[in-house]
């Protein structure tokens, strides 16, 4: 199957900056999208970033212009710098990657999602 695991979460001040990253490994055939979302406490979980395969990026309205989403594709690695960091920021990011697997020599006719399990970002003073 497929593993996502997330780093780079952390606490930082109002206005301050951080790294998440994302590695996908398993037996990937090819990666059609990844996204970050996240969830706040007492909220739903909603779509931060996205990317589609060779596309181009969309954001939620509330990141814009704050967040970049990019992907390493030598290294199925998936990254969000956070920029501008505010108190609302605040909630566990989540990544998502739309596979498709090799199944023994062929690969899936199918895509699957798969979810990483979170990475918490505090920001607060």
């Amino acid at each position: 199957q497929v593993q996502l695991v997330e780093s780079g979460g952390g606490l930082v001040q109002p206005g301050g900056s951080l790294r998440l990253s994302c590695a996908a490994s398993g037996s990937i055939f090819s990666i059609n999208a990844m996204g970050w979302y996240r969830q706040a406490p007492g909220k739903e979980r909603e779509l931060v970033a996205g990317i589609p395969a060779g596309g181009i990026p969309n954001y939620a309205d509330s990141v814009k212009g704050r967040f970049t989403i990019s992907i390493e594709n030598a290294k199925n690695t998936m990254y969000l710098q956070m920029n501008s960091l505010k108190p609302e920021d605040t909630a566990v990011y989540y990544c998502n990657a739309a596979v498709r697997l090799w199944l023994g020599a062929r690969p899936s006719s199918r895509t699957d999602d798969y979810w990483g399990q979170g990475t918490q970002v505090t920001v607060s003073s």
